[in-house]
């Protein structure tokens, strides 16, 4: 029998320039295509994102799928 221990990570970030229901959606899609990514949860009012992921995720990552729906990290 085998068991497999799965640890996940959540991490909190601000994302500068988040608006409308537009922007979470990009901003959702970019960030759960990084490989590891389980969940993402974006706070509109709060400009802020939750990230829960396999593994630690490199910021570096982060930041360029941000920027890639057209924001950046704050």
């Amino acid at each position: 029998m085998t068991t497999t221990t799965t640890t996940e990570t959540t991490a909190d970030f601000r994302v500068a320039g988040m608006t409308c229901g537009h922007c979470v959606r990009a901003v959702t899609t970019e960030i759960g295509a990084i490989p590891g990514v389980e969940a993402v949860a974006v706070d509109l009012a709060a400009g802020r994102v939750q990230v829960t992921s396999t593994h630690p995720l490199d910021e570096a990552d982060l930041a360029a799928a941000v920027h890639e729906a057209g924001y950046d990290l704050a």
